[in-house]
């Protein structure tokens, strides 16, 4: 492993702001929209932004999105195109689509459309859409190299993760970027919990257009108040969320029908997918991104098991898509993390990545995971992720809030989880689409709760950092029929840490609890996410789930913390707490308040580099 101090290693490029604001995309790019037409014989709406400087070939970068290749028009012109302004101004050929069934492509949309692995002829999928277009592209499009790279963010991180499944030749380089893995497990669902925050998002997929058009189709419900926790709780059961979603949101319907881990959403996951891919894959995502944790994680995972292809990853302290932001100060909420670390990775990484796979220039030497150590500010190359020399390390859930070493079966830590009083997610009032900035915020008001329980180490004499898998053994009971686990690993700050310049003015950094990682597990799924099953009432259960990876030092004078509680609203829907076939259809009588257990031999297992 090495340590980067990203001012060694940052290529500046000189005035890169002021570059920007003079960079013109109309002045050095032609554009040409067309409908190419797939082996279905339905056609998808491209934009292709060429290079006005003939006098060479260039690679095609390309990006299908859901959310628009807007600006309509050949004389409209985006601001700025492609992955970042340097690949820009270095001159690519950049392409946008609207997927099937969005905005001006034809067809029907289905959300997390399924991948197809033996197709007969006219059977399509996305990686069949990219096939058809790439193949169109390097036949039609002049001044082309014949090489061909895909990247995207969030829903086009997904598209570009599923171009590697197409199989073209010309296919050459792949950067998917926070890339959905499974809608189970990112985004709208946490292991089988339902995610109410992206509730609102519910519309953008849900309602299907007539025809192509240029303008949004799909309603955002307005709940008249910019108090989510109220809302949600005054809302009460999900049935009555009815009443801003009818049939016609057929991906409401969706979620509603499907409240399990079954064959729909099984056939929509790309993950179990990741096999024999040939072409150059540099995943990308946030360490603290609340959508789209899981997808870059596991994508990885997969390829480097199932794959011999070139395949790294770069994960650094950025919320959803930070990384695609230039800016000096990278922060997420409270934290400072460093400066200029989005433009180190542009630079150095995207732009590098792309430039060797596709126009081969220059090296990539990257590692083969590079990764930013959140507590001690600095980046971490490694050979392979998770690290050999990070050990699985137990702590216990302790008696008088101690984390241990050693288990104590006959320990219990009761705690009330009141249904009408959950555990709020954040102190902040407000409605978000995108919760970002909780994934650091200060943990004490939580910690102050009695239906929050905490565990913490001494005061540290050494630094001792994490890095890799984090699993939740637990050991349980509840006098209900459902509950949700949810565990907390939190970063305590020494009493003279000082304020970054990003500090909530009612708060201080001395004493800090800052989040590092959270996780959910919907306990009905504890030994099957398509076959739940209920409590059995003050039976001690085991409850074992994964927590996404860390890469983390907790400092000398700093503590290990970690909460345990069964509420995170309205981040997390309220489980009734009674056990129901299906929670969506929960009614009030349903939701009950009961009293959970946490045995002493319940434990978190730690990575814990030696």
């Amino acid at each position: 492993m090495k340590h980067l101090k990203f001012g060694f290693i940052l290529f500046l490029l000189c005035s890169v702001s002021s570059v920007m604001a003079q960079y013109d995309v109309k002045a050095n790019y032609d554009k040409q929209e067309v409908d190419i037409k797939m082996r279905d014989g339905l056609k998808l709406h491209t934009t292709i932004y060429t290079p006005k400087d003939t006098s060479k070939s260039y690679p095609i970068l390309m990006q299908r999105t859901p959310y628009s290749s807007r600006p309509y028009g050949e004389d409209q012109y985006r601001k700025q195109i492609g992955p970042n302004t340097f690949l820009m101004e270095q001159g690519n050929i950049i392409v946008y689509q609207d997927v099937r069934g969005r905005w001006m492509s034809e067809g029907k949309y289905d959300n997390m459309r399924g991948f197809i692995p033996k197709k007969k002829r006219r059977e399509t999928d996305e990686a069949s859409d990219t096939y058809d277009t790439i193949d169109w592209l390097v036949k039609n499009v002049d001044n082309t190299n014949g090489n061909v790279g895909t990247w995207g963010i969030s829903y086009p991180g997904h598209y570009a993760a599923m171009s590697v499944l197409s199989d073209h030749p010309a296919l050459k380089a792949a950067s998917p970027q926070a890339p959905i893995g499974d809608f189970y497990f990112d985004d709208f669902h946490h292991n089988g919990a339902y995610l109410l925050s992206y509730w609102v998002a519910t519309a953008v997929f849900g309602y299907d257009k007539e025809g192509p058009t240029t303008e949004s189709w799909y309603p955002i419900p307005d709940i008249g108040t910019k108090d989510a926790y109220q809302f949600f709780l005054d809302i009460g059961p999900l049935s009555n969320l009815d009443k801003y979603y009818g049939e016609d949101n057929v991906f409401w319907q969706q979620l509603k029908d499907h409240p399990d881990y079954d064959e729909f959403w099984q056939k929509r996951g790309l993950v179990q997918y990741m096999k024999d891919v040939k072409p150059a894959v540099l995943t990308v995502g946030g360490l603290f991104d609340a959508e789209d944790l899981y997808g870059p994680f596991e994508i990885y995972k997969s390829l480097e098991e199932n794959s011999d292809n070139f395949n790294a990853v770069v994960l650094g302290p950025w919320s959803h898509g930070d990384w695609a932001r230039l800016k000096e100060r990278q922060a997420v909420g409270n934290m400072y993390f460093g400066d200029d670390l989005s433009e180190n990775f542009q630079v150095n990484y995207e732009t590098k990545f792309f430039n060797h796979f596709l126009k081969e220039e220059g090296e990539f030497d990257a590692a083969e995971a590079t990764m930013y150590d959140t507590g001690a500010m600095q980046w971490d190359e490694y050979e392979m992720w998770p690290p050999e020399n990070a050990i699985a390390t137990d702590f216990y859930l302790g008696d008088n809030q101690n984390l241990s070493r050693e288990a104590n079966p006959d320990f219990e830590n009761k705690f009330v989880s009141d249904i009408n009083k959950p555990v709020p997610f954040t102190e902040d009032i407000k409605v978000t689409f995108t919760p970002r900035k909780f994934m650091t915020d200060d943990q004490r008001f939580a910690a102050r709760r009695p239906d929050v329980m905490v565990y913490e180490t001494e005061v540290l004499e050494e630094d001792m950092k994490l890095s890799g898998e984090i699993l939740a053994a637990l050991e349980v009971a509840t006098t209900g029929t459902a509950s949700d686990w949810i565990v907390k690993i939190i970063d305590v700050y020494p009493a003279d840490a000082e304020d970054s310049e990003e500090m909530q003015d009612h708060l201080k950094m001395s004493n800090y609890h800052m989040m590092v990682r959270s996780e959910v597990f919907r306990g009905r799924y504890r030994e099957s996410f398509s076959e739940p099953k209920p409590f059995v009432p003050h039976q001690k259960t085991s409850v074992d789930f994964q927590i996404q990876d860390v890469n983390h030092t907790f400092k000398k004078g700093h503590k290990l913390h970690i909460q345990v509680q069964s509420t995170m609203f309205p981040y997390i829907d309220r489980n009734p707490q009674k056990y129901v076939d299906n929670i969506f259809e929960a009614t009030e009588d349903d939701f009950e308040t009961h009293t959970h257990t946490i045995y002493g031999d319940s434990k978190i297992v730690l990575p814990v580099v030696k």
